[in-house]
């Protein structure tokens, strides 16, 4: 590892070290007991993208007849009427103190709202959210320098297992999934290139970004589109699915790039396909984020080999355009100017 590296480089390149402490820690036996109990409806929260890393959990769950919901911490203030008593509340926070999760701790805890099983994930576990929980899930990260990397990569998994728990699998099958998927993001950081592409993007006096994920990947393009607003200063967006074309379209055609996240060709929902087409029909550029072929597009990356490890890809790869961008753009790479690594500000 060479000496120039900054903070955030460093902690993505741990990423694979990260999984493998995770897949490697102690199970908790509490998750599979927990997940058998009949609970009236079952609430993943967080901000920023530790809520992001619920959605695919979220899905899972909603698709096999679970009474969900997947709503960040600051709009779970806002509507307290969503948790009953019999409710699970699953809080992820990479912090574990993170301002909104730290309010709602305190109100569960002073009945001002109903007080629900706790499951905390979080990387400290002397944090409020650690030792407010019914149920401590760490995520094994280990430290973390400025943007979210190890953390969320690591929070993925922990949900993985949650998803695991609810659906009766084996805990091995789970963990030989986590150490496959931390070979493959090896294997991504050692390969992938982008630094060409992120220059072309801010290659025009009027550019503009948009990322773009459907289904478990709306995780992955609204995680992009956040960590980039904070690793490199480029103005962009994450859009879930066809949120794209109501409105944003417009922004189309010379200077527009558009990275769009879980393009298999082995979907058979041609939306993805159809909108990288029509967007390349306008003159914007395209990058396709899987095994995906569009002519006028470019596609990195390979087939989805696991729900995981496509997810786990997609982060990696917005991590390496953040850090282009950022390059591209004149600032160090995850260096905060205004914020900090934990927002306790409400």
């Amino acid at each position: 590892m060479t000496t120039d590296l900054t903070p955030f480089e460093i902690d993505v390149l741990e990423q694979p070290d990260a999984l493998r402490a995770l897949a490697h820690a102690a199970s908790e036996v509490g998750l599979d007991e927990l997940a058998r109990r009949p609970w009236e409806r079952v609430i993943l929260t967080g901000m920023g993208s530790s809520h992001f890393a619920g959605i695919p959990t979220w899905q899972i769950l909603a698709h096999a007849g679970t009474a969900a919901w997947a709503i960040d911490a600051g709009q779970l203030l806002d509507t307290p009427g969503l948790i009953t008593p019999r409710s699970l509340v699953i809080a992820t926070s990479q912090s574990g103190a993170s301002g909104e999760i730290v309010e709602l701790i305190d109100r569960l805890g002073d009945g001002r709202i109903p007080k629900a099983h706790l499951v905390g994930i979080t990387s400290d576990p002397e944090s409020p959210l650690a030792t407010a929980a019914d149920l401590f899930l760490p995520l094994h990260s280990g430290s973390e320098a400025t943007v979210s990397t190890k953390s969320y990569l690591n929070s993925l998994a922990v949900h993985r297992q949650i998803i695991g728990a609810f659906t009766g699998e084996h805990r091995d099958i789970i963990r030989e999934g986590i150490l496959e998927v931390a070979d493959s993001v090896e294997r991504t950081l050692a390969t992938t290139q982008v630094a060409t592409l992120a220059g072309q993007a801010l290659n025009f006096s009027h550019y503009r970004l948009a990322t773009v994920g459907k289904r478990d990947h709306a995780a992955t393009a609204l995680f992009a589109g956040l960590i980039t607003k904070e690793s490199s200063k480029v103005a962009i967006e994450g859009h879930i699915g066809g949120q794209f074309r109501h409105g944003p379209f417009e922004l189309a055609g010379p200077g527009l790039t558009v990275f769009i996240y879980g393009a298999y060709r082995s979907d058979t929902d041609l939306s993805i396909a159809h909108l990288a087409d029509d967007l390349v029909a306008t003159g914007s550029s395209v990058v396709l984020i899987g095994d995906l072929r569009v002519e006028g597009a470019t596609t990195l990356g390979d087939r989805q080999t696991s729900p995981l490890g496509g997810l786990a890809t997609g982060a990696v790869m917005a991590e390496l355009f953040a850090i282009e961008l950022a390059k591209a753009n004149g600032v160090t790479p995850g260096a905060f100017a205004f914020g900090s690594k934990i927002t306790t500000a409400l």
